[in-house]
């Protein structure tokens, strides 16, 4: 049994203001449409901290300090790849909020996110990033259909 296989890895970071507000990102990759948090890839030999600092930046015009590790989601892609999303904390910041390519963003606060079209299991992913209790999103097929585990 092989020991290696192949990876992607990618970062979404959940940056708060002081007034409790959360900052999203209108995507516009019609593959993952909706609102969701700023993120993307790692590049090779990237530190995966640095890569949610670098990513944050490019996407919101925000330097984030201090990011914590919250927790992953993990699936298979249909190549075989394993997909590696870290999910990061962040409520210190400096910068001016600007939009980028990937989507407009904004703040909102939480309960305001019904008004919106959120992209694919985005109120799972909320949980990973806000209850203790879960460190782990994660997709599997059984009997050949998709299936969720909150860990």
């Amino acid at each position: 049994m092989a020991r290696t296989e192949q990876a992607i890895f990618t970062v979404l970071v959940m940056v708060s203001d002081p007034e409790g507000r959360i900052l999203v990102q209108d995507r516009l990759d019609p593959s993952w449409p909706g609102i969701c948090f700023p993120g993307g890839h790692v590049e090779p030999g990237e530190a995966f901290t640095t890569a949610a600092i670098r990513e944050t930046l490019e996407e919101t015009g925000l330097t984030i300090e201090d990011p914590r590790l919250c927790g992953v989601k993990q699936f298979q892609t249909r190549e075989n790849a394993r997909y590696v999303v870290f999910f990061y904390k962040a409520t210190q910041y400096t910068g001016e909020l600007r939009s980028s390519e990937e989507g407009e963003v904004f703040w909102i606060r939480r309960e305001e996110l019904a008004n919106y079209t959120t992209v694919e299991d985005f109120s799972d992913m909320l949980r990973v990033f806000d209850e203790d209790d879960l460190n782990e999103f994660y997709y599997y097929t059984e009997n050949g259909q998709w299936q969720l585990k909150l860990l």
